[in-house]
Parts: structure tokens; C-alpha cells; sequence
């Protein structure tokens, strides 16, 4: 299937993702509206996403982002990104009341909720399943860029599992479009700032190792963050650094989003399917990347996730 064949007459296209938007999301959303005002002109077209992080302002057209929902009636509307509907509001009304919806995704909890599903459970990223929707000839420099910033992000620069052969070819034409990859890598992935330092150090200084050091978690409580001033949109990379310890298998980070609420982000190098668990708490994600919403003590939630990995029983009893 190929974007064209989705489309017909369309004069009005939204363009959504899910809360808390990571480079994936930015980068599928931001490649789909740029490509289509670079070859339909005539269409109006709107992205709608929350605020997204600094290090994702150097992608072209990021300032026209829409940040409230429009009381319009779009004759298409894509969903990319997103395994279910209630993780796009406040949009999720733009989607309700659209002609037709469509939803472009990859990961394997995807629920079936748009008019068009195109989910690909074995794709690097949802830009990787979007590229393969695309022209490539009709895909210019500054679409490259955001595909290129998403299948980084969701591949942990091509060192995670999810990263096929076919994700290298896509990544090597995106390449030949004359995009600074090298500085994408470091702007939009390793570069943090002095205050970003400090809070990985107090989560890794503050870090738990638990089921004989095999799994370890962090928590940032709401006192921390506003001590530090900072909110989720700069804690990006914290569980990465967590599941870099020596004989750890399983990470675990979360950090306060409300009263007994805690944002959980959940990563794995080879035994312990993460997803499982993720979904088991209505969340979602990857075998080896994954996140949901907790409910409870930070204690509590931590027992819970040890259960359902001694439940998979890789290390024996």
C-alpha cells in the first residue's frame, strides 16, 4: 500500500500522535506533514501534538504545530504512533469527528480503532512503516530528517533488537538525501543539558538493584522535579543509562505525574518481554522497550513489576 492510495480528494488532513510525543512520534507526525504541503499544496493540512522538547526544534516546520484541537471537520484524519485512541487527547475529538480515520503504527498492542490500520509489529518504528508509504522520490530533505531522527530514537540508534536489515537500507537512503545524520544523532539523542546531568546522576546515585542484580530501578518524585525544575520532556535517556549497568537485564524508571501516579518506562537487553508487562497495566510498547501509567507507592508498583518478571521465570527459580 502507498499514501496515494489512501487519498483522494481530500481539501482537509489532521494529523495526530500520542501524549508525551518521543522521537518516533515527532518524527513520523512532523515526516507526514511535510511531505504532504511538499506535494499537495492545495490541501490544508494541520499536526496537532503536545509541546515537544527542545531538542527536536531543529526539525523544519516544528513551529506549526498545533497544540489545541480545531473545531474542524477533517475529510481524513491520521493517528501515527499510537496503539490506542484514548492516548491522543486532547485530540481525540478531531479523530471522532472526521470522514475517515487511519492509523499508522508498529507496535505489536496496537488495538484496532481507526477506519485504515496499517501496523507493522516487526518494524524498527512507526517512521520506518511510514516510509514505505512514501514516494521516495517525492521525498525531500527535510522529511528525510524527521524519519531518520524517529528510527533512532526508536532504535536506540540501531543497537536495539528491533533493527532489521531493511531498517540499515532505509536508514543509508535517508542518508543519501544530504541529511547531517551525525548531528541529528547528537542533538536530538545525546546531548543534554547541565540540569539533565545532575537529574541522571541523582537517578543512577539513587538507583535500586533487586532479583540478585539482575533488574534495577529509579524513581524521580514530584519534589525532585521541582527542585531541579525540569518535567518528563527532559528525563529522555535516564532508563537508557539504567539498562547499560553491568548484569542488569531489565530497567526500570519512573517519575511522578501525579498524586500516587508515576510515569513507568521499562527497557530489557534479551530475556524479559517488556510489553507483556507493560500491557498488563494498560500500557504498551516493545518487547524490549516499553511504558504505562502506575497507580500506588512507587513500592507497591515495583512489587508488581517483579511479579510478572518472575512470572516469564528466565532465571530460574
Amino acid at each position: 500500500m502507498k499514501l496515494t492510495d489512501l487519498l483522494e480528494n481530500e481539501k482537509c488532513i489532521g494529523i495526530t500522535g500520542h501524549i508525551r510525543p518521543d522521537g518516533d512520534c515527532i518524527g513520523s507526525t512532523l515526516g507526514l506533514y511535510n511531505y504532504l504541503t511538499e506535494n499537495m499544496p492545495s490541501v490544508d493540512v494541520f499536526l496537532f501534538l503536545e509541546e515537544v522538547g527542545e531538542e527536536f526544534k531543529f526539525l523544519c516546520n516544528v513551529d506549526k504545530i498545533q497544540h489545541q484541537p480545531l473545531d474542524l471537520k477533517f475529510d481524513i484524519f491520521f493517528v501515527l504512533d499510537c496503539s490506542s485512541i484514548d492516548r491522543i487527547e486532547p485530540f481525540e475529538t478531531c479523530f471522532i469527528n472526521a470522514k475517515k480515520t487511519v492509523c499508522i503504527d508498529h507496535h505489536i498492542s496496537n488495538l484496532d480503532y481507526a477506519d485504515v490500520r496499517i501496523v507493522e509489529e516487526n518494524a524498527s518504528s512507526t517512521c520506518e512503516v511510514l516510509y514505505k508509504l512514501l514516494d521516495e522520490e517525492k521525498v525531500s530533505k527535510a522529511v528525510a530528517e524527521c524519519i531518520y531522527t524517529g528510527i533512532i530514537h526508536d532504535t536506540g540508534v540501531f543497537k536495539y533488537s528491533c533493527t532489521s536489515a531493511l531498517t540499515m537500507q532505509i536508514a543509508g537512503k535517508l542518508m543519501d538525501k544530504g541529511i547531517d545524520y551525525p548531528q541529528i544523532i547528537d542533538e536530538s539523542f545525546y546531548k543534554k543539558t547541565y540540569i539533565q546531568n545532575q537529574i541522571l546522576g541523582r537517578a543512577l546515585l539513587e538507583s535500586v538493584m533487586f532479583y540478585n542484580g539482575k533488574c534495577i530501578f529509579s524513581a524521580i518524585s514530584q519534589e525532585v522535579l521541582d527542585f531541579y525544575g525540569v518535567t518528563g520532556k527532559e528525563l529522555g535517556g535516564i532508563v537508557e543509562q539504567l539498562r547499560l549497568t553491568e548484569g542488569v537485564d531489565v530497567a526500570i524508571f519512573m517519575y511522578q505525574t501525579g498524586e500516587n501516579e508515576y510515569k513507568v518506562s521499562l527497557r530489557s537487553k534479551k530475556d524479559i518481554d517488556v510489553a507483556q508487562i507493560a500491557v498488563y497495566f494498560g500500557g504498551g510498547g516493545h518487547v524490549r522497550a516499553a511504558g504505562f501509567t502506575g497507580v500506588g507507592k512507587v513500592h507497591h508498583i515495583i512489587n508488581a513489576i517483579g511479579e510478572l518478571i518472575e512470572k516469564q521465570n528466565k532465571w530460574g527459580s
